[in-house]
Protein backbone atom coordinates (compact mmCIF):
# COMPACT_ATOMS: atom_id res chain seq x y z
CA UNK A 1 0.00 0.00 0.00
CA UNK A 2 1.19 3.73 -0.83
CA UNK A 3 2.58 5.43 2.24
CA UNK A 4 1.03 8.66 1.25
CA UNK A 5 0.08 11.30 -0.60
CA UNK A 6 0.59 14.90 -0.10
CA UNK A 7 -0.25 18.43 -2.41
CA UNK A 8 0.08 17.38 -5.87
CA UNK A 9 0.16 20.46 -7.85
CA UNK A 10 -2.10 20.63 -11.61
CA UNK A 11 1.34 20.86 -12.70
CA UNK A 12 2.94 17.54 -11.27
CA UNK A 13 -0.74 15.57 -12.28
CA UNK A 14 0.26 16.92 -15.33
CA UNK A 15 3.76 15.86 -15.37
CA UNK A 16 2.63 12.91 -14.19
CA UNK A 17 0.54 12.16 -17.42
CA UNK A 18 3.35 11.98 -19.35
CA UNK A 19 5.15 9.12 -17.14
CA UNK A 20 3.30 6.23 -20.00
CA UNK A 21 4.87 6.73 -23.02
CA UNK A 22 3.89 4.78 -26.15
CA UNK A 23 6.89 2.74 -26.35
CA UNK A 24 7.10 -1.22 -26.37
CA UNK A 25 8.22 -2.85 -23.34
CA UNK A 26 11.93 -4.21 -23.69
CA UNK A 27 12.91 -2.40 -26.40
CA UNK A 28 16.80 -1.87 -26.88
CA UNK A 29 17.89 1.04 -25.34
CA UNK A 30 14.75 1.33 -23.37
CA UNK A 31 14.89 1.05 -19.31
CA UNK A 32 11.53 0.36 -18.39
CA UNK A 33 11.27 1.83 -14.40
CA UNK A 34 8.48 0.31 -12.14
CA UNK A 35 6.89 2.32 -9.20
CA UNK A 36 5.34 1.46 -6.03
CA UNK A 37 5.85 4.71 -4.67
CA UNK A 38 3.64 7.64 -4.79
CA UNK A 39 2.59 10.45 -7.78
CA UNK A 40 5.25 12.91 -5.80
CA UNK A 41 8.30 10.22 -6.50
CA UNK A 42 7.14 9.39 -9.91
CA UNK A 43 6.67 13.71 -10.28
CA UNK A 44 10.45 13.62 -9.23
CA UNK A 45 11.83 11.04 -11.61
CA UNK A 46 9.75 12.31 -14.49
CA UNK A 47 10.62 16.05 -13.87
CA UNK A 48 14.56 15.86 -12.27
CA UNK A 49 15.98 11.63 -13.07
CA UNK A 50 14.64 11.21 -16.46
CA UNK A 51 16.23 14.47 -18.39
CA UNK A 52 19.64 14.53 -16.21
CA UNK A 53 19.84 10.61 -16.91
CA UNK A 54 18.86 10.66 -20.33
CA UNK A 55 21.19 14.01 -21.34
CA UNK A 56 23.98 12.25 -19.90
CA UNK A 57 23.91 8.75 -21.68
CA UNK A 58 22.86 9.41 -25.42
CA UNK A 59 20.91 6.68 -26.94
CA UNK A 60 18.81 5.60 -23.28
CA UNK A 61 15.35 6.38 -22.85
CA UNK A 62 13.60 5.51 -19.34
CA UNK A 63 9.76 4.35 -19.41
CA UNK A 64 8.71 5.12 -16.06
CA UNK A 65 5.53 3.02 -15.56
CA UNK A 66 3.20 3.41 -11.71
CA UNK A 67 3.18 -0.17 -10.96
CA UNK A 68 -0.06 1.11 -8.29
CA UNK A 69 1.47 -0.52 -5.33
CA UNK A 70 3.52 -3.43 -3.43
CA UNK A 71 1.40 -6.15 -4.51
CA UNK A 72 1.06 -5.03 -8.53
CA UNK A 73 5.44 -4.66 -8.78
CA UNK A 74 5.09 -7.97 -7.20
CA UNK A 75 3.52 -9.40 -9.71
CA UNK A 76 5.79 -8.18 -12.27
CA UNK A 77 8.52 -9.71 -10.32
CA UNK A 78 6.67 -13.19 -10.73
CA UNK A 79 6.28 -12.50 -14.26
CA UNK A 80 9.97 -12.14 -14.67
CA UNK A 81 10.63 -15.13 -12.26
CA UNK A 82 8.89 -17.38 -14.44
CA UNK A 83 11.07 -15.30 -17.70
CA UNK A 84 13.73 -16.16 -15.99
CA UNK A 85 12.77 -19.94 -16.58
CA UNK A 86 11.92 -19.68 -19.73
CA UNK A 87 14.52 -17.59 -21.25
CA UNK A 88 11.52 -15.05 -22.13
CA UNK A 89 11.80 -10.88 -22.35
CA UNK A 90 10.55 -9.94 -18.64
CA UNK A 91 9.83 -6.50 -20.31
CA UNK A 92 10.81 -4.94 -17.07
CA UNK A 93 14.07 -3.79 -15.71
CA UNK A 94 14.09 -2.20 -12.72
CA UNK A 95 11.78 -1.95 -9.85
CA UNK A 96 11.49 1.82 -7.18
CA UNK A 97 10.47 1.26 -3.69
CA UNK A 98 10.55 -2.37 -3.94
CA UNK A 99 11.83 -5.57 -1.78
CA UNK A 100 13.09 -8.09 -3.70
CA UNK A 101 12.35 -10.63 -0.45
CA UNK A 102 8.82 -10.62 -1.47
CA UNK A 103 8.81 -13.20 -4.82
CA UNK A 104 9.45 -16.34 -3.15
CA UNK A 105 12.55 -18.45 -4.39
CA UNK A 106 13.73 -15.22 -6.61
CA UNK A 107 16.94 -14.09 -4.71
CA UNK A 108 17.58 -17.88 -5.00
CA UNK A 109 17.59 -18.03 -8.58
CA UNK A 110 19.26 -14.79 -9.68
CA UNK A 111 16.43 -13.05 -10.35
CA UNK A 112 17.93 -9.55 -9.27
CA UNK A 113 21.42 -8.47 -9.40
CA UNK A 114 23.59 -8.27 -6.25
CA UNK A 115 24.64 -5.15 -6.66
CA UNK A 116 27.55 -5.28 -3.98
CA UNK A 117 29.16 -7.38 -7.00
CA UNK A 118 27.63 -5.20 -9.86
CA UNK A 119 30.69 -2.86 -10.21
CA UNK A 120 29.07 0.37 -9.03
CA UNK A 121 31.38 3.75 -8.80
CA UNK A 122 29.46 5.00 -6.78
CA UNK A 123 28.13 2.06 -4.11
CA UNK A 124 30.16 2.56 -1.43
CA UNK A 125 28.82 6.34 -0.96
CA UNK A 126 25.95 4.24 0.72
CA UNK A 127 25.09 5.64 4.18
CA UNK A 128 25.84 2.38 6.31
CA UNK A 129 22.22 3.04 8.06
CA UNK A 130 20.39 2.06 4.81
CA UNK A 131 22.56 -1.71 4.66
CA UNK A 132 20.44 -4.66 3.72
CA UNK A 133 20.75 -7.03 1.57
CA UNK A 134 22.60 -6.82 -1.39
CA UNK A 135 20.37 -7.14 -3.80
CA UNK A 136 18.46 -3.93 -2.54
CA UNK A 137 20.15 -0.38 -3.39
CA UNK A 138 18.84 2.69 -1.12
CA UNK A 139 18.59 5.80 -2.70
CA UNK A 140 16.74 7.93 -0.56
CA UNK A 141 15.47 7.84 2.89
CA UNK A 142 12.61 9.61 4.62
CA UNK A 143 12.48 9.73 8.62
CA UNK A 144 9.70 11.11 10.88
CA UNK A 145 11.27 14.73 12.63
CA UNK A 146 10.21 17.81 14.94
CA UNK A 147 8.93 19.94 12.77
CA UNK A 148 8.28 23.45 15.10
CA UNK A 149 7.58 27.05 15.06
CA UNK A 150 10.89 28.81 15.03
CA UNK A 151 8.79 32.54 16.24
CA UNK A 152 7.56 30.73 19.57
CA UNK A 153 10.27 27.94 20.03
CA UNK A 154 14.13 29.11 19.84
CA UNK A 155 16.05 26.66 18.15
CA UNK A 156 18.53 26.87 21.13
CA UNK A 157 16.06 25.64 23.38
CA UNK A 158 14.24 22.68 21.42
CA UNK A 159 14.37 19.77 22.58
CA UNK A 160 17.03 16.79 21.03
CA UNK A 161 16.79 14.33 23.32
CA UNK A 162 13.12 11.54 24.18
CA UNK A 163 13.44 12.86 27.81
CA UNK A 164 13.96 16.57 27.03
CA UNK A 165 10.94 16.38 24.69
CA UNK A 166 8.87 15.13 27.50
CA UNK A 167 9.63 17.65 29.74
CA UNK A 168 8.98 20.16 27.18
CA UNK A 169 5.60 18.86 25.73
CA UNK A 170 4.41 18.74 29.73
CA UNK A 171 5.98 22.57 30.48
CA UNK A 172 4.02 23.74 27.13
CA UNK A 173 0.31 22.44 27.49
CA UNK A 174 -1.87 22.64 24.64
CA UNK A 175 1.34 22.94 22.11
CA UNK A 176 1.80 19.68 20.73
CA UNK A 177 -0.13 17.41 19.17
CA UNK A 178 0.51 13.88 17.08
CA UNK A 179 -1.96 11.90 14.83
CA UNK A 180 -3.74 8.48 15.83
CA UNK A 181 -1.12 5.70 14.90
CA UNK A 182 -3.39 4.35 12.62
CA UNK A 183 -3.96 7.42 10.32
CA UNK A 184 -0.78 8.10 9.38
CA UNK A 185 3.01 7.42 10.13
CA UNK A 186 4.07 10.80 12.11
CA UNK A 187 2.18 9.58 14.66
CA UNK A 188 2.45 6.22 14.64
CA UNK A 189 6.45 6.65 14.45
CA UNK A 190 5.91 8.85 17.38
CA UNK A 191 4.69 6.16 19.44
CA UNK A 192 6.85 3.78 18.38
CA UNK A 193 9.96 5.98 19.82
CA UNK A 194 7.90 5.75 22.96
CA UNK A 195 7.85 1.74 22.64
CA UNK A 196 11.56 2.27 21.99
CA UNK A 197 12.31 4.48 24.84
CA UNK A 198 11.16 1.90 27.38
CA UNK A 199 12.78 -1.02 25.97
CA UNK A 200 16.28 0.43 26.21
CA UNK A 201 15.97 2.60 23.20
CA UNK A 202 17.45 -0.38 21.61
CA UNK A 203 15.06 -1.60 18.15
CA UNK A 204 16.45 -4.78 17.98
CA UNK A 205 14.54 -5.98 20.38
CA UNK A 206 11.32 -6.53 17.97
CA UNK A 207 11.41 -8.34 14.82
CA UNK A 208 8.37 -9.63 12.83
CA UNK A 209 9.46 -13.09 14.15
CA UNK A 210 9.79 -12.48 17.64
CA UNK A 211 5.84 -11.50 18.08
CA UNK A 212 3.97 -12.95 21.26
CA UNK A 213 0.74 -12.01 22.83
CA UNK A 214 2.82 -12.31 26.91
CA UNK A 215 5.73 -10.03 24.99
CA UNK A 216 3.67 -7.12 23.65
CA UNK A 217 1.75 -6.75 26.58
CA UNK A 218 5.44 -6.63 28.58
CA UNK A 219 7.02 -4.24 25.63
CA UNK A 220 3.90 -2.01 24.74
CA UNK A 221 2.15 -1.48 28.17
CA UNK A 222 5.07 1.05 29.64
CA UNK A 223 4.88 2.92 26.64
CA UNK A 224 1.10 3.39 26.64
CA UNK A 225 1.39 4.13 30.20
CA UNK A 226 3.75 7.11 29.28
CA UNK A 227 1.56 8.16 26.21
CA UNK A 228 -1.29 8.27 28.58
CA UNK A 229 0.29 10.36 31.37
CA UNK A 230 1.48 13.18 28.24
CA UNK A 231 -2.07 13.05 27.02
CA UNK A 232 -3.81 15.79 29.30
CA UNK A 233 -0.45 18.18 27.79
CA UNK A 234 -1.78 17.67 24.27
CA UNK A 235 -3.52 20.04 22.01
CA UNK A 236 -7.00 20.60 23.48
CA UNK A 237 -6.52 18.23 26.46
CA UNK A 238 -5.58 15.22 24.87
CA UNK A 239 -6.45 15.65 21.29
CA UNK A 240 -5.28 13.80 18.21
CA UNK A 241 -5.19 14.59 14.63
CA UNK A 242 -6.82 12.46 11.58
CA UNK A 243 -3.35 12.32 10.10
CA UNK A 244 0.17 13.47 8.77
CA UNK A 245 -1.46 16.24 6.86
CA UNK A 246 -4.08 17.91 9.56
CA UNK A 247 -0.90 17.54 11.98
CA UNK A 248 1.24 20.19 9.04
CA UNK A 249 -2.53 22.24 8.88
CA UNK A 250 -2.05 23.01 12.41
CA UNK A 251 1.09 23.65 12.87
CA UNK A 252 0.92 25.97 9.83
CA UNK A 253 -2.34 27.73 11.39
CA UNK A 254 -0.10 28.06 14.87
CA UNK A 255 -2.43 26.62 16.59
CA UNK A 256 0.20 24.40 18.07
CA UNK A 257 4.04 25.12 18.16
CA UNK A 258 5.68 21.38 17.98
CA UNK A 259 4.84 18.37 15.31
CA UNK A 260 5.94 15.07 14.67
CA UNK A 261 6.56 15.18 11.06
CA UNK A 262 7.59 12.89 7.90
CA UNK A 263 10.83 14.96 6.83
CA UNK A 264 9.68 14.42 3.20
CA UNK A 265 6.22 16.25 3.76
CA UNK A 266 7.57 18.99 5.86
CA UNK A 267 10.54 19.97 3.38
CA UNK A 268 7.58 20.11 0.81
CA UNK A 269 5.25 21.61 2.51
CA UNK A 270 8.05 24.67 3.80
CA UNK A 271 9.59 24.63 0.00
CA UNK A 272 5.48 24.75 -1.56
CA UNK A 273 4.50 27.48 1.90
CA UNK A 274 2.22 24.96 3.37
CA UNK A 275 4.40 25.88 6.05
CA UNK A 276 5.86 29.17 6.73
CA UNK A 277 9.77 29.58 6.31
CA UNK A 278 10.25 29.73 10.36
CA UNK A 279 9.12 26.58 10.38
CA UNK A 280 12.36 24.78 12.13
CA UNK A 281 12.99 20.64 11.78
CA UNK A 282 14.81 18.59 14.46
CA UNK A 283 15.89 15.11 15.21
CA UNK A 284 16.45 13.83 18.04
CA UNK A 285 19.91 13.13 18.79
CA UNK A 286 19.98 10.14 21.59
CA UNK A 287 17.70 7.85 19.10
CA UNK A 288 16.31 9.51 16.16
CA UNK A 289 12.25 8.92 15.47
CA UNK A 290 11.87 5.87 13.50
CA UNK A 291 12.25 5.99 9.40
CA UNK A 292 13.44 4.01 6.62
CA UNK A 293 14.78 4.27 3.21
CA UNK A 294 13.58 3.42 -0.37
CA UNK A 295 15.20 0.89 -2.25
CA UNK A 296 15.16 -0.37 -6.21
CA UNK A 297 16.51 -3.75 -7.38
CA UNK A 298 17.23 -4.48 -11.11
CA UNK A 299 16.13 -7.59 -12.90
CA UNK A 300 19.04 -9.94 -14.07
CA UNK A 301 17.65 -10.38 -16.93
CA UNK A 302 16.25 -7.35 -18.16
CA UNK A 303 16.87 -6.51 -21.60
CA UNK A 304 18.77 -3.41 -20.74
CA UNK A 305 20.01 -4.85 -17.42
CA UNK A 306 23.46 -2.79 -18.32
CA UNK A 307 21.39 0.22 -19.12
CA UNK A 308 19.50 -0.08 -15.35
CA UNK A 309 22.80 -0.45 -13.65
CA UNK A 310 23.87 2.87 -15.59
CA UNK A 311 20.42 4.06 -14.00
CA UNK A 312 21.44 2.99 -10.64
CA UNK A 313 24.97 4.40 -10.57
CA UNK A 314 23.23 7.54 -11.52
CA UNK A 315 21.07 7.75 -8.27
CA UNK A 316 23.88 7.72 -6.26
CA UNK A 317 25.56 10.93 -7.82
CA UNK A 318 26.00 14.12 -6.24
CA UNK A 319 23.94 15.69 -8.72
CA UNK A 320 20.80 13.74 -8.10
CA UNK A 321 21.01 12.80 -3.70
CA UNK A 322 21.37 16.50 -3.63
CA UNK A 323 18.11 17.09 -5.61
CA UNK A 324 16.58 14.28 -3.28
CA UNK A 325 16.83 16.90 -0.48
CA UNK A 326 15.76 20.13 -2.50
CA UNK A 327 13.44 18.56 -5.01
CA UNK A 328 11.73 15.54 -3.38
CA UNK A 329 12.19 16.39 0.42
CA UNK A 330 13.85 13.34 1.51
CA UNK A 331 16.90 12.32 2.66
CA UNK A 332 19.65 10.78 0.76
CA UNK A 333 20.48 7.84 0.45
CA UNK A 334 24.11 8.56 0.05
CA UNK A 335 26.19 8.79 3.37
CA UNK A 336 25.75 12.30 4.25
CA UNK A 337 29.43 13.44 3.50
CA UNK A 338 28.94 12.61 0.02
CA UNK A 339 26.28 15.95 -0.14
CA UNK A 340 27.86 19.51 -0.46
CA UNK A 341 29.16 21.33 2.57
CA UNK A 342 26.11 23.63 1.81
CA UNK A 343 23.31 20.95 2.09
CA UNK A 344 24.99 19.23 5.10
CA UNK A 345 24.90 22.96 6.86
CA UNK A 346 21.37 23.79 6.19
CA UNK A 347 20.27 20.25 7.42
CA UNK A 348 22.51 20.17 9.90
CA UNK A 349 19.83 19.85 12.60
CA UNK A 350 18.20 17.14 10.69
CA UNK A 351 21.32 14.76 9.81
CA UNK A 352 20.07 11.18 11.80
CA UNK A 353 22.79 9.63 13.81
CA UNK A 354 20.25 6.93 14.00
CA UNK A 355 17.15 5.61 11.68
CA UNK A 356 15.54 3.06 13.74
CA UNK A 357 12.85 0.07 12.16
CA UNK A 358 9.95 -1.31 13.74
CA UNK A 359 8.36 -4.17 12.21
CA UNK A 360 4.51 -4.22 11.44
CA UNK A 361 2.54 -7.61 11.05
CA UNK A 362 1.03 -8.62 14.30
CA UNK A 363 3.22 -6.03 16.34
CA UNK A 364 1.54 -3.02 14.18
CA UNK A 365 -1.71 -4.43 15.26
CA UNK A 366 -0.74 -5.03 18.82
CA UNK A 367 0.75 -1.21 18.87
CA UNK A 368 -2.53 0.30 17.56
CA UNK A 369 -5.62 -1.60 19.60
CA UNK A 370 -3.59 -1.31 21.99
CA UNK A 371 -3.08 2.59 21.65
CA UNK A 372 -6.88 3.06 21.57
CA UNK A 373 -7.44 0.59 24.73
CA UNK A 374 -4.59 2.45 26.83
CA UNK A 375 -4.30 5.86 25.48
CA UNK A 376 -7.53 6.92 23.43
CA UNK A 377 -10.46 4.25 24.91
CA UNK A 378 -13.20 7.22 24.24
CA UNK A 379 -11.83 7.32 20.06
CA UNK A 380 -13.57 4.91 17.55
CA UNK A 381 -10.74 3.98 15.50
CA UNK A 382 -12.58 3.79 12.47
CA UNK A 383 -13.25 7.83 13.06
Amino acid sequence: MKRRHFLISAAAISAGVTIMPRMAFGAEGVVDVYFTSDQNVIDFWTNVVKPKFEAAHAGITLNLVDGGDGPGVAAIGDRALAALASGADPQADLFEGYDTRVNAGAIDQGLFVDFAAAGLANYSKINPLANDIPTRLAYRGSQVLLAYDTTKLDPANVPKTWADLVTWIKANPGQFIYNRPNKGGSGGNFVRRAILEVNGKDPKKFTVDNFTPEFAEEALTPAFAMLNELAPSLFEGGAYTSGNTQSLQLLGQSAVTMIPAWSDQALSAIQQGVLPETTGLVQLQDLGLPGGFTYIAVLSNGANKESALLLADFLLTEEIQSAVLTELGGFPGVSWENVSADLREKFADIIPASIPTFPGGKWETALNDGWYRAVAPNVDPAS
